[in-house]
């Protein structure tokens, strides 16, 4: 692919390292891991962004608590606990970026003088009400009897001198943005309210805090430390070149993957990524992300997700029970992309069982044990079954458009129906009868082939959201010697025909989708 084409970059929002992360954090992450692996196998440039969020009163008083310096315990966290989790779950990311690095830091500095330079920023008073956990002033409407709505903490009556960025000037311009390009702000419940804020009026906005020094020095005055969130925020570009000259490295790769096709965020910060952002970037004229998309909140026992309240839960809880590839399957094809949805250990052992272990892993032990017992453990000669082999052009073309929309609950579905529909023709064609008579020899290979062959599509179209499970598929079906490895294969080529080579060795390899262990009391 020509460098000069654009990447498709997708970011996560950076998390606070005020504790290690939870399965709403690894939700995002994993949302943006399918599709960038699903976007590598379209045989696109991608790049794909997570990372940290490191400044603010939240660390910082976070930091205290523990009797640690702040940089030192976003370090500790950061290793011990973001990135290991993050390599556990098969994460593919490019990048990974953290607010304290020296990159970042000097980009935001750049950055926030050109703002200062063009007249976007000025002096003033702030009084109001502000949520430490939000990191954010509130309006009243945003209160409940003084408490955040969100964090349901009392806020805090904060008075400060800042430095203000003209939001207010940018409010018919994003009007105007969201009108002609609905696609910016997904999906439609989202962008409805980004309008109704908008609507609404909205005020200038106080970008340096005075009171703590954790933080980006505000560079022209460097007794204030610039808000967490414009700090945040900009992580997003600075990872990718911000500020650099044009001619430079860093100014070439910006050019490759700027503007950020999309942003994945949680819906409580939508305002930040949907009015904040757009404006910063639309002020220093840049281009604005292509889409914000906001997902629904993960529910336990009807209540966020949340370390505050006790209702986070580790990654490692759920993988060490039901392995990781059936983590990142189950919140993906369970929930509707954008809704909010409750996590159930009884639904995800019920999906495990009849999708994971029954559909596809059935299919492929069958496959394996079928194969070594008709046929010594070698691959027949190729066939062609037409009404599988378009029902899989099929699958193809539904899975692709609905995971390009980030609607991944429909692209799974459809990719488990063509299995169910491979599963049927097996039934339907009793090979363990057919293997009795050796008159039907012929018939007998042409099941076994046209099996192995659904499996191999099978492997390569589910590889993005079962990582590990596919692999051991890809490799127990011999595809790695005669088409190269698993990652590599297209999605524009899945649905060719005839590609496993006949005389090619099939083992049996380990369950992909084991038993269940039963759960102590």
């Amino acid at each position: 692919m020509s460098s000069a084409q654009k990447s498709f970059y997708l970011t996560t929002p950076i998390y606070y390292v005020n504790d290690a992360p939870h399965i709403g954090h690894a939700y995002t992450t994993v949302a943006g891991d399918f599709l960038t692996r699903w976007h590598r196998q379209k045989g696109e440039s991608v790049w794909y962004l997570t990372g940290t969020d490191e400044h603010g009163q939240k660390v910082m008083r976070t930091a205290e608590a523990n009797d640690t310096p702040p940089q030192q315990w976003c370090d500790r966290l950061v290793e011990e606990a973001w990135k290991p989790v993050w390599k556990h779950l098969e994460i593919a990311n490019d990048d990974f970026i953290r607010t304290t690095e020296p990159r970042h830091m000097e980009r935001v500095q750049k950055f926030l003088q050109g703002l200062m330079e063009t007249g976007f920023i000025y002096e003033g008073k702030y009084e109001g009400p502000y949520c430490v956990g939000c990191e954010e002033f509130k309006l009243p409407g945003d209160l409940d009897e003084g408490k955040c709505k969100i964090h349901s903490k009392p806020v805090e009556m904060v008075s400060e001198t800042n430095w203000f960025f003209k939001l207010s000037a940018f409010v018919e311009p994003l009007l105007e943005h969201y009108k002609k390009n609905p696609e910016a702000c997904e999906p439609a419940s989202a962008r409805n309210e980004v309008v109704a804020f908008l609507e609404g009026g909205v005020s200038d906005l106080s970008i340096s805090r005075s009171t703590f020094n954790w933080g980006i020095p505000v560079p022209w005055d460097t007794k204030q430390v610039v808000y967490v969130w414009f700090d945040a925020l900009l992580n997003y570009a600075t990872a990718v070149g911000l500020t650099d000259p044009a001619d430079s490295e860093g100014g070439k790769f910006f050019e490759k993957n700027w503007p950020a096709d999309v942003h994945l965020v949680g819906k409580d910060i939508l305002r930040f990524h949907a009015v904040i952002w757009p404006a910063m970037l639309m002020a220093a004229n840049l281009p604005v992300p292509k889409k914000v998309f906001a997902h629904g909140w993960l529910l336990v026992g009807g209540e966020k997700m949340s370390k505050s309240k006790l209702t986070g839960i580790a990654p490692s809880d759920i993988t060490n029970h039901f392995g990781v590839d059936a983590f990142r399957y189950y919140f993906m094809r369970a929930i509707p992309f954008g809704s909010d949805g409750s996590f159930s250990w009884e639904d995800m052992a019920a999906r495990y069982t009849s999708e994971l272990a029954n559909d596809f892993g059935n299919l492929a032990s069958r496959l394996a044990a079928m194969v070594e017992k008709y046929c010594d453990g070698i691959l027949p000669a190729v066939a062609h079954d037409k009404a599988l082999s378009n029902a899989l052009q099929s699958t193809v073309n539904q899975a692709d458009a609905a995971i390009t929309k980030l609607d991944f609950q429909t692209g799974i579905n459809v990719i488990m129906d063509f299995c169910k529909t491979v599963n049927g023709y097996v039934t339907a064609r009793e090979p363990w009868l057919v293997a009795k008579d050796p008159g039907r020899k012929a018939e007998l290979d042409e099941i076994l082939f046209n099996t192995a062959e659904s499996l191999r599509a099978l492997a390569v179209l589910l590889h993005p959201i079962m990582p590990i499970s596919t692999t051991k598929l890809w490799e127990s079906l011999g595809a790695s010697q005669s088409l190269g490895a698993i990652g590599a294969q297209k999605i524009s080529d899945v649905a060719t025909w005839g590609q496993l080579s006949a005389g090619t060795r099939i083992s049996k390899g380990e369950i992909l989708f084991p038993r269940l262990p039963e759960l102590e009391n």
